[in-house]
């Protein structure tokens, strides 16, 4: 399948709906995990406005924390302990964090200093197992929504299916 990318210029729920079919058709078929999280992050960079590093952070079974997998944006801290930072606590909770103001958050890592907001989205697998998490971060204040969230599930719920 090849790729052709269309802009965003429909309702919310137009371009979500474009989103998540452009998501499909990068990742059907394809049974690289690598390949397929680098596409998905650079999706979302190219969707999202307002973001300065979008990617995941992987579990790795020897350490029991997490490790920095395929993103967009500058260099990254490499590894997060389970239940530290904002992906951390997302992985350690297995639920999704939206956090306003990375300032407030307690223990929050700083990988870039011009992050203000941040969102972090468990990724699981079939079984329901973890596999990571997906992090974004905004220079802007308060920048996610719960329309954002609920998307970003879909979009990982989704893209599990092929991993």
């Amino acid at each position: 399948m090849t790729f052709n990318p269309q802009a965003y210029a429909g309702t919310r729920a137009e371009n979500e709906k474009l989103l998540l079919t452009q998501l499909q058709h990068l990742i059907e078929g394809e049974p690289y995990r690598i390949a397929n999280l680098a596409n998905a992050s650079a999706l979302l960079r190219g969707y999202l406005a307002d973001i300065n590093w979008v990617g995941f952070y992987l579990l790795d079974g020897d350490s029991g924390g997490l490790a920095l997998g395929p993103f967009q944006g500058l260099p990254a801290c490499v590894r997060i302990p389970m239940g530290k930072g904002v992906c951390g606590t997302s992985a350690a909770r297995r639920e999704t964090l939206r956090v306003p103001d990375v300032h407030a958050f307690p223990g929050h890592i700083a990988c870039d200093a011009a992050s203000r907001s941040e969102i972090v989205v468990p990724l699981f697998d079939a079984a329901g197992e973890l596999i990571g998490v997906l992090d974004i971060d905004s220079p802007l204040p308060d920048r996610f929504s719960e329309d954002d969230q609920r998307l970003l599930e879909r979009f990982n719920a989704l893209l599990a299916q092929y991993l």
